[in-house]
Protein backbone atom coordinates (compact mmCIF):
# COMPACT_ATOMS: atom_id res chain seq x y z
CA UNK A 1 0.00 0.00 0.00
CA UNK A 2 1.08 3.22 -0.99
CA UNK A 3 1.33 6.56 0.91
CA UNK A 4 -2.08 7.79 -0.74
CA UNK A 5 -3.54 4.92 -0.36
CA UNK A 6 -2.38 4.90 3.48
CA UNK A 7 -4.02 7.99 4.15
CA UNK A 8 -6.77 7.11 1.69
CA UNK A 9 -7.87 3.97 4.27
CA UNK A 10 -8.14 6.68 7.19
CA UNK A 11 -9.99 9.36 6.16
CA UNK A 12 -13.14 9.29 4.12
CA UNK A 13 -13.82 10.68 0.77
CA UNK A 14 -15.35 14.30 0.74
CA UNK A 15 -18.64 12.75 -0.42
CA UNK A 16 -18.70 10.60 2.91
CA UNK A 17 -17.58 13.42 5.22
CA UNK A 18 -20.02 15.26 4.18
CA UNK A 19 -23.02 12.69 4.46
CA UNK A 20 -21.79 11.89 7.78
CA UNK A 21 -22.00 15.54 8.49
CA UNK A 22 -25.55 15.84 7.70
CA UNK A 23 -26.43 12.54 10.02
CA UNK A 24 -24.44 13.81 13.09
CA UNK A 25 -26.42 17.64 12.63
CA UNK A 26 -29.71 15.70 12.30
CA UNK A 27 -28.44 13.67 15.45
CA UNK A 28 -27.37 16.93 17.33
CA UNK A 29 -30.96 18.12 16.49
CA UNK A 30 -32.56 15.69 18.24
CA UNK A 31 -30.05 15.24 21.37
CA UNK A 32 -29.11 18.29 22.12
CA UNK A 33 -25.51 17.35 22.63
CA UNK A 34 -23.37 19.86 21.17
CA UNK A 35 -21.07 18.90 17.71
CA UNK A 36 -17.89 20.82 16.54
CA UNK A 37 -16.30 20.64 13.39
CA UNK A 38 -12.76 21.58 12.65
CA UNK A 39 -10.51 22.22 9.58
CA UNK A 40 -7.13 22.42 8.86
CA UNK A 41 -6.35 23.53 5.36
CA UNK A 42 -2.49 22.65 4.49
CA UNK A 43 -1.16 25.70 2.29
CA UNK A 44 -0.08 24.63 -1.30
CA UNK A 45 3.74 25.37 -1.67
CA UNK A 46 3.61 22.09 0.56
CA UNK A 47 1.25 20.04 -0.57
CA UNK A 48 3.96 17.98 -3.04
CA UNK A 49 5.80 17.08 0.77
CA UNK A 50 4.11 13.75 1.04
CA UNK A 51 6.34 12.88 3.53
CA UNK A 52 5.40 15.29 6.60
CA UNK A 53 1.95 15.21 5.40
CA UNK A 54 1.47 11.71 6.33
CA UNK A 55 3.39 12.04 9.67
CA UNK A 56 0.77 14.87 10.11
CA UNK A 57 -1.91 12.41 9.35
CA UNK A 58 -0.75 9.92 11.85
CA UNK A 59 -0.44 12.04 14.33
CA UNK A 60 -3.97 13.13 13.90
CA UNK A 61 -5.56 9.86 13.88
CA UNK A 62 -3.37 9.04 17.75
CA UNK A 63 -4.68 12.16 18.73
CA UNK A 64 -8.66 11.65 17.88
CA UNK A 65 -11.17 9.51 19.31
CA UNK A 66 -12.50 6.65 17.60
CA UNK A 67 -16.21 8.40 17.35
CA UNK A 68 -14.32 11.54 15.37
CA UNK A 69 -15.21 11.27 12.19
CA UNK A 70 -12.20 12.33 9.37
CA UNK A 71 -12.41 12.98 5.74
CA UNK A 72 -11.26 15.28 3.14
CA UNK A 73 -13.08 17.93 2.16
CA UNK A 74 -10.79 19.45 -0.55
CA UNK A 75 -7.94 18.46 -2.24
CA UNK A 76 -5.62 20.44 0.47
CA UNK A 77 -8.05 20.37 3.44
CA UNK A 78 -8.98 17.50 6.37
CA UNK A 79 -12.17 17.91 8.07
CA UNK A 80 -12.86 16.45 11.49
CA UNK A 81 -16.38 16.23 12.95
CA UNK A 82 -16.32 16.22 16.73
CA UNK A 83 -19.15 14.28 18.29
CA UNK A 84 -20.60 15.66 21.89
CA UNK A 85 -17.74 18.35 21.48
CA UNK A 86 -18.31 22.45 22.37
CA UNK A 87 -16.65 25.21 22.03
CA UNK A 88 -14.23 24.32 24.63
CA UNK A 89 -13.35 21.41 23.61
CA UNK A 90 -12.91 22.10 20.37
CA UNK A 91 -10.46 24.54 20.68
CA UNK A 92 -8.76 22.51 23.15
CA UNK A 93 -8.42 19.92 20.52
CA UNK A 94 -7.46 22.45 18.13
CA UNK A 95 -4.52 23.71 20.61
CA UNK A 96 -3.19 20.04 21.34
CA UNK A 97 -2.95 19.41 17.32
CA UNK A 98 -1.44 22.50 16.78
CA UNK A 99 1.45 21.86 19.67
CA UNK A 100 2.36 18.10 17.74
CA UNK A 101 2.50 19.82 15.03
CA UNK A 102 4.85 21.89 13.70
CA UNK A 103 6.66 20.11 10.59
CA UNK A 104 3.80 21.40 8.00
CA UNK A 105 2.31 25.26 7.86
CA UNK A 106 -1.49 24.89 8.20
CA UNK A 107 -4.53 26.83 8.83
CA UNK A 108 -7.43 25.66 11.24
CA UNK A 109 -11.13 26.81 10.91
CA UNK A 110 -13.39 25.86 13.74
CA UNK A 111 -17.61 25.84 14.49
CA UNK A 112 -19.87 24.71 16.96
CA UNK A 113 -23.25 24.01 15.67
CA UNK A 114 -25.52 26.15 14.67
CA UNK A 115 -21.82 28.03 13.53
CA UNK A 116 -22.08 29.61 9.75
CA UNK A 117 -19.33 26.88 8.86
CA UNK A 118 -21.73 24.22 8.77
CA UNK A 119 -24.29 25.80 6.49
CA UNK A 120 -21.30 26.69 4.37
CA UNK A 121 -19.77 22.93 3.83
CA UNK A 122 -23.59 21.59 3.42
CA UNK A 123 -24.22 23.77 0.56
CA UNK A 124 -22.61 22.06 -1.33
CA UNK A 125 -23.11 18.55 -0.77
CA UNK A 126 -25.62 18.83 -4.05
CA UNK A 127 -22.57 18.11 -6.10
CA UNK A 128 -19.94 16.79 -3.43
CA UNK A 129 -16.99 14.96 -6.05
CA UNK A 130 -17.80 17.99 -8.64
CA UNK A 131 -15.44 20.63 -7.84
CA UNK A 132 -13.39 21.77 -4.38
CA UNK A 133 -15.48 24.01 -1.62
CA UNK A 134 -14.44 27.60 -2.06
CA UNK A 135 -15.90 28.80 1.28
CA UNK A 136 -15.56 32.58 0.26
CA UNK A 137 -17.48 32.08 -2.34
CA UNK A 138 -19.87 30.34 -0.67
CA UNK A 139 -20.17 33.26 1.79
CA UNK A 140 -20.24 35.93 -0.78
CA UNK A 141 -23.01 34.19 -2.83
CA UNK A 142 -25.06 33.62 0.42
CA UNK A 143 -24.68 37.41 1.31
CA UNK A 144 -26.04 37.86 -2.20
CA UNK A 145 -28.88 36.12 -1.81
CA UNK A 146 -29.72 37.26 1.97
CA UNK A 147 -29.49 41.00 0.64
CA UNK A 148 -31.91 40.31 -2.24
CA UNK A 149 -34.06 38.82 0.01
CA UNK A 150 -34.09 41.46 2.34
CA UNK A 151 -34.69 44.04 -0.50
CA UNK A 152 -37.74 42.11 -1.92
CA UNK A 153 -39.07 42.82 2.03
CA UNK A 154 -38.78 46.06 1.94
CA UNK A 155 -39.90 46.69 -1.46
CA UNK A 156 -42.71 44.16 -0.46
CA UNK A 157 -43.40 45.04 2.90
CA UNK A 158 -43.76 48.95 1.47
CA UNK A 159 -45.96 47.84 -1.55
CA UNK A 160 -48.44 45.43 1.01
CA UNK A 161 -48.10 48.36 3.79
CA UNK A 162 -49.36 50.93 0.91
CA UNK A 163 -51.98 48.45 -0.73
CA UNK A 164 -53.64 47.30 2.64
CA UNK A 165 -54.09 50.85 3.98
CA UNK A 166 -58.39 50.77 3.48
CA UNK A 167 -58.20 46.87 4.64
CA UNK A 168 -56.27 47.62 8.13
CA UNK A 169 -58.48 51.01 8.27
CA UNK A 170 -61.63 49.20 7.68
CA UNK A 171 -60.35 46.53 10.28
CA UNK A 172 -59.29 48.82 12.79
CA UNK A 173 -62.42 50.79 12.92
CA UNK A 174 -64.36 47.12 13.20
CA UNK A 175 -62.35 45.84 15.85
CA UNK A 176 -62.82 48.96 18.02
CA UNK A 177 -66.54 49.69 17.53
CA UNK A 178 -67.20 46.06 18.29
CA UNK A 179 -65.48 45.01 21.35
CA UNK A 180 -63.39 46.81 24.43
CA UNK A 181 -59.00 46.78 24.43
CA UNK A 182 -56.74 47.94 22.08
CA UNK A 183 -56.77 47.52 17.85
CA UNK A 184 -53.39 45.72 17.69
CA UNK A 185 -52.25 42.60 19.62
CA UNK A 186 -48.29 42.46 20.73
CA UNK A 187 -47.14 38.91 21.80
CA UNK A 188 -43.59 38.25 21.66
CA UNK A 189 -42.68 35.45 19.42
CA UNK A 190 -39.00 33.71 18.84
CA UNK A 191 -37.41 34.43 15.66
CA UNK A 192 -34.53 33.61 14.04
CA UNK A 193 -31.44 31.79 16.11
CA UNK A 194 -34.21 31.61 18.97
CA UNK A 195 -34.04 36.16 19.58
CA UNK A 196 -37.37 36.79 20.80
CA UNK A 197 -39.47 40.02 19.09
CA UNK A 198 -42.78 41.90 19.60
CA UNK A 199 -45.18 40.38 16.76
CA UNK A 200 -48.06 42.21 15.34
CA UNK A 201 -51.29 40.78 14.79
CA UNK A 202 -55.14 42.76 14.32
CA UNK A 203 -56.97 41.60 17.62
CA UNK A 204 -58.97 39.14 16.75
CA UNK A 205 -60.13 37.59 20.26
CA UNK A 206 -61.72 39.40 23.31
CA UNK A 207 -59.21 41.74 25.50
CA UNK A 208 -57.70 39.73 28.50
CA UNK A 209 -58.62 36.13 27.59
CA UNK A 210 -56.93 32.89 29.15
CA UNK A 211 -54.71 31.05 26.66
CA UNK A 212 -55.11 27.69 28.70
CA UNK A 213 -57.16 26.75 25.70
CA UNK A 214 -54.64 27.48 23.54
CA UNK A 215 -52.11 26.40 25.39
CA UNK A 216 -53.49 22.66 25.72
CA UNK A 217 -54.27 22.69 22.47
CA UNK A 218 -50.58 23.25 20.69
CA UNK A 219 -49.47 20.64 23.47
CA UNK A 220 -51.36 18.00 22.07
CA UNK A 221 -50.87 18.54 18.36
CA UNK A 222 -46.85 18.82 19.37
CA UNK A 223 -46.82 15.68 20.94
CA UNK A 224 -49.51 14.27 18.20
CA UNK A 225 -52.16 13.38 20.12
CA UNK A 226 -54.56 13.84 17.29
CA UNK A 227 -57.33 12.21 18.41
CA UNK A 228 -57.45 14.67 20.83
CA UNK A 229 -57.87 17.49 18.44
CA UNK A 230 -58.54 16.55 14.80
CA UNK A 231 -62.09 18.86 14.43
CA UNK A 232 -62.23 16.71 11.10
CA UNK A 233 -62.30 13.04 10.66
CA UNK A 234 -59.72 10.63 9.84
CA UNK A 235 -59.90 11.25 6.20
CA UNK A 236 -59.89 14.81 6.38
CA UNK A 237 -58.75 15.67 9.56
CA UNK A 238 -58.59 19.50 10.73
CA UNK A 239 -55.71 19.98 13.40
CA UNK A 240 -57.63 23.76 13.83
CA UNK A 241 -60.04 24.90 16.56
CA UNK A 242 -63.17 25.52 14.73
CA UNK A 243 -64.93 26.97 17.66
CA UNK A 244 -62.68 29.07 19.88
CA UNK A 245 -64.67 31.11 22.34
CA UNK A 246 -62.57 33.24 22.71
CA UNK A 247 -62.70 34.83 18.94
CA UNK A 248 -65.00 37.82 18.35
CA UNK A 249 -67.46 38.03 15.53
CA UNK A 250 -64.93 40.43 13.64
CA UNK A 251 -62.35 38.02 14.58
CA UNK A 252 -63.34 35.60 12.80
CA UNK A 253 -63.89 37.21 10.01
CA UNK A 254 -60.83 38.93 9.51
CA UNK A 255 -58.57 35.62 10.44
CA UNK A 256 -61.02 33.91 8.20
CA UNK A 257 -59.61 36.80 5.67
CA UNK A 258 -56.08 36.68 7.18
CA UNK A 259 -56.49 40.37 7.57
CA UNK A 260 -55.31 40.17 11.49
CA UNK A 261 -51.98 39.35 9.90
CA UNK A 262 -52.08 42.70 8.30
CA UNK A 263 -49.80 44.37 10.75
CA UNK A 264 -46.65 41.76 9.99
CA UNK A 265 -45.87 44.00 7.30
CA UNK A 266 -44.07 46.07 10.10
CA UNK A 267 -42.58 43.45 11.28
CA UNK A 268 -40.88 42.78 7.66
CA UNK A 269 -39.83 46.22 7.15
CA UNK A 270 -38.26 46.14 10.28
CA UNK A 271 -36.38 42.78 9.67
CA UNK A 272 -37.52 41.20 12.38
CA UNK A 273 -39.22 38.81 9.65
CA UNK A 274 -39.00 38.47 6.69
CA UNK A 275 -42.39 37.66 3.62
CA UNK A 276 -41.75 33.80 3.51
CA UNK A 277 -40.50 31.80 5.92
CA UNK A 278 -41.40 29.47 8.98
CA UNK A 279 -44.23 31.06 11.12
CA UNK A 280 -42.62 32.33 14.03
CA UNK A 281 -43.80 30.19 17.49
CA UNK A 282 -44.95 31.79 21.20
CA UNK A 283 -42.57 30.84 24.01
CA UNK A 284 -45.00 28.10 25.36
CA UNK A 285 -44.83 26.50 21.83
CA UNK A 286 -41.07 26.24 22.47
CA UNK A 287 -41.56 24.46 25.57
CA UNK A 288 -43.28 21.40 24.13
CA UNK A 289 -40.60 21.31 20.88
CA UNK A 290 -38.46 18.08 20.49
CA UNK A 291 -35.04 18.75 19.76
CA UNK A 292 -35.51 18.52 15.97
CA UNK A 293 -38.06 20.83 16.47
CA UNK A 294 -35.63 23.49 17.13
CA UNK A 295 -33.90 24.04 13.49
CA UNK A 296 -37.19 25.52 12.38
CA UNK A 297 -36.57 29.05 14.58
CA UNK A 298 -32.36 28.38 13.63
CA UNK A 299 -32.24 28.72 10.25
CA UNK A 300 -33.98 30.86 8.78
CA UNK A 301 -36.14 34.28 9.59
CA UNK A 302 -40.01 33.47 10.10
CA UNK A 303 -42.03 34.83 7.90
CA UNK A 304 -45.90 36.08 7.20
CA UNK A 305 -46.38 33.28 4.73
CA UNK A 306 -44.67 29.40 4.04
CA UNK A 307 -44.63 26.39 2.65
CA UNK A 308 -47.45 25.33 5.44
CA UNK A 309 -49.75 28.06 4.51
CA UNK A 310 -50.22 27.24 0.52
CA UNK A 311 -49.59 23.73 1.03
CA UNK A 312 -51.01 22.53 4.16
CA UNK A 313 -52.15 24.66 6.75
CA UNK A 314 -54.78 23.33 9.27
CA UNK A 315 -54.91 19.60 7.59
CA UNK A 316 -51.39 19.20 8.01
CA UNK A 317 -50.05 17.70 11.64
CA UNK A 318 -47.04 19.79 13.89
CA UNK A 319 -44.24 16.97 12.48
CA UNK A 320 -45.35 17.28 8.32
CA UNK A 321 -45.55 21.14 9.23
CA UNK A 322 -41.42 21.47 10.40
CA UNK A 323 -40.15 19.15 7.61
CA UNK A 324 -42.17 22.05 5.50
CA UNK A 325 -40.43 24.47 7.18
CA UNK A 326 -36.85 22.37 7.07
CA UNK A 327 -37.23 21.47 3.25
CA UNK A 328 -37.78 25.58 2.95
CA UNK A 329 -35.28 26.28 4.63
CA UNK A 330 -32.69 23.76 2.74
CA UNK A 331 -34.13 24.51 -0.51
CA UNK A 332 -34.41 28.17 -0.31
CA UNK A 333 -34.15 30.40 -2.89
CA UNK A 334 -35.83 33.79 -4.65
CA UNK A 335 -37.68 32.04 -7.28
CA UNK A 336 -38.89 29.50 -4.39
CA UNK A 337 -40.06 32.86 -2.07
CA UNK A 338 -41.69 34.62 -5.42
CA UNK A 339 -43.59 31.03 -6.16
CA UNK A 340 -45.11 30.84 -2.27
CA UNK A 341 -45.82 34.72 -2.40
CA UNK A 342 -48.33 33.26 -5.39
CA UNK A 343 -49.28 30.83 -4.21
CA UNK A 344 -50.22 32.80 -0.82
CA UNK A 345 -52.04 35.43 -3.08
CA UNK A 346 -54.59 32.59 -4.75
CA UNK A 347 -55.05 31.02 -1.28
CA UNK A 348 -55.92 34.74 0.33
CA UNK A 349 -58.64 35.12 -2.55
CA UNK A 350 -59.54 31.02 -2.38
CA UNK A 351 -59.46 30.16 1.18
CA UNK A 352 -58.71 26.62 1.93
CA UNK A 353 -58.05 25.29 5.03
CA UNK A 354 -58.15 28.68 6.89
CA UNK A 355 -60.67 28.48 10.13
Amino acid sequence: MNHLQSMEAHLLSKHQFLYRLRIEKRRADRSKLPLSVALLSFREERLGERQPTQKFVNSLLKNTRETDIKGWVDQNVIGLILPDTNEQGVQSFVNKIVNGNGEIPYLVTAGTYPDDLFQKLLSEQGQPDLFPIDFDKSFETRRIQNTLKRGMDIIGSLFGILLSIPLMLGAALAIKITSPGPVIFKQYRFGKNGIRFPFYKFRSMYWSVDDKIHRQYIANLIKGNHEKINEGNAEKPVYKMKSDPRVTQVGKIIRKTSIDELPQFFNVLKGEMSLVGPRPPLPYEVEEYKPWHLRRILEVKPGMTGLWQVDGRSTTSFNDMVRMDLRYARDWSLCLDIKILLKTVKAVIHPKGAL
